[in-house]
This record gives structure tokens, sequence and C-alpha cells, in this order.
């Protein structure tokens, strides 16, 4: 059995729809690995929405072209707990949550607490935004108080 099939077969077992590229470091060497990711990539089994990040895809009714089988919001987080990363709601969000405001949050923004990330994760053209304890509104001072 090939490698690409290995591959397809677990990513079939797997219930998450976020999977790392070091996830399958024990199916084989990287130049295989690589290679049968790019196959997938091509057959339209798997999207990747960030440097070794992949998830695993359906055909759009629209175009017929891959596309996630989840949204992108519920993606990243998936993706960066795999990682390591905590991540809580966004300020907007709990500021909407809290009834302190009717803005509706419009983009994409997770909070990673006192984490700063600088990954790039998303699809086409949605990506996600990062906000982190160390962000301050515009107008604080951040000058510690004498």
């Amino acid at each position: 059995m090939i490698l690409r099939d290995k591959l397809r077969k677990a990513l079939d077992r797997k219930r998450a729809n976020v999977f790392l590229r070091a996830d399958f470091e024990n199916l084989g060497s990287n130049a295989q690995l690589s290679r049968a990711l790019r196959d997938l990539l091509d057959e339209g089994a798997v999207v990747k929405i960030g440097v070794g990040i992949y998830a695993k895809a359906k055909r759009s009714a629209l175009s017929g072209k891959p596309i996630p089988v989840e949204p992108v919001e519920f993606l990243a987080p998936e993706a960066l707990k795999k990682l390591g990363v905590k991540v809580y709601p966004s300020r907007q969000a709990t500021a909407y949550n809290a009834g302190t405001t009717t803005q509706i949050p419009a983009g994409v923004v997770i909070n990673t607490g006192n984490r700063r990330i600088s990954r790039k994760l998303g699809f086409g053209p949605k990506t996600i935004a990062y906000e982190n304890n160390y962000d301050r509104p515009a107008g604080v001072d951040r000058r510690p108080a004498r």
C-alpha cells in the first residue's frame, strides 16, 4: 500500500477536521509525506489552512473546487488547540455577549491570552486575526503609574 492510501485511511479514521503534518510523521519520511499530502491536495481530499496545518475538504456546490468541511472560524481554534495554544473569546464578542454593546463583531478575532501569535491561518480570502492581553485600546498610557 502506498503512503497516499495509508494517509487517506488515517484521515478517514480521525474524527477531527484539522490535522497537523506532524500527526503523520510515523507513516514515512518527510519527502514521502510531502508528496502524499500534495497528492491529496491536488485530489481535493484536504485543503491547507496554514503552514503544516491541513483540514478535511469537500467539493463546493457552487464552484466544484475543494473547500474546508467547516468554516475557518471553527477550524482555527481547533488548529491552535492542537498547537498547544489556549484560545479565549475576543473582547468584542465578550462585550456583545455581556450586553454592554449592541455592535455585532464583524471579523473573526481570536484572543490568545498571554501568547503572541504570528501564524497565519485561513483559507482563501478569509483569514484569522489575533488579539492578546498585551493589546491595549488607543489612548491608554503604556507607562507605569507613579
